[in-house]
């Protein structure tokens, strides 16, 4: 585990949670500001997991996790750090399934998550949102981050957010 929080665990993502990385994307309202097609196979699920997440693991001593809500025993989403080389910078992601919007769990578990990027090395963070993701903007603001500037990744226009840790 990595942090735990009243109504969250933060884990590394293990191999008995390829089931909910497949959901997580191929799900139309989860993916709309994902600049990403959305997955039709299991099997992109079982090699996003051993070729991105563990991967980046191994490299960086840090990578996307599992985000599990106690009371259901589910994975219900992911929140944590990713390098990004475009930026070369280390940017807090989050997406979570929506029957779980608005319930304040991505600025929970985006807290718990910035709270403890110090102990991976990580002194700053940046997040990467799509032009319009205004749920995104809110978790990014309510956790300390500033607007940084307009910007481009992977072909769309995004807004950088940034805080110092």
């Amino acid at each position: 585990m990595i942090i735990e929080t009243e109504r969250l665990l933060l884990r590394p993502f293990n191999e008995q949670d390829v089931d909910a990385l497949y959901l997580m994307n191929s799900n139309p309202a989860m993916l709309k500001y994902i600049p990403t097609a959305p997955f039709t196979d299991r099997e992109q699920a079982r090699e996003l997991f051993h070729n991105v997440i563990l991967q980046d693991y191994q490299q960086r001593g840090f990578g996307r996790w599992a985000v599990e809500h106690k009371a259901d025993n589910r994975v219900i989403g992911f929140c944590g750090p990713k390098f990004i080389p475009e930026f070369n910078e280390v940017e807090i992601g989050y997406r979570y399934f929506p029957e779980y919007w608005g319930k304040g769990i991505g600025t929970e578990a985006a807290e718990a998550a910035l709270s403890v990027f110090p102990q991976f090395g990580i002194k700053q963070t940046i997040a990467l949102i799509l032009e319009g993701n205004l749920g995104s903007e809110t978790v990014a603001k309510r956790v300390g981050m500033y607007w940084r500037e307009h910007s481009e990744f992977m072909g769309h226009k995004i807004n950088v957010y940034a805080k110092i840790l």
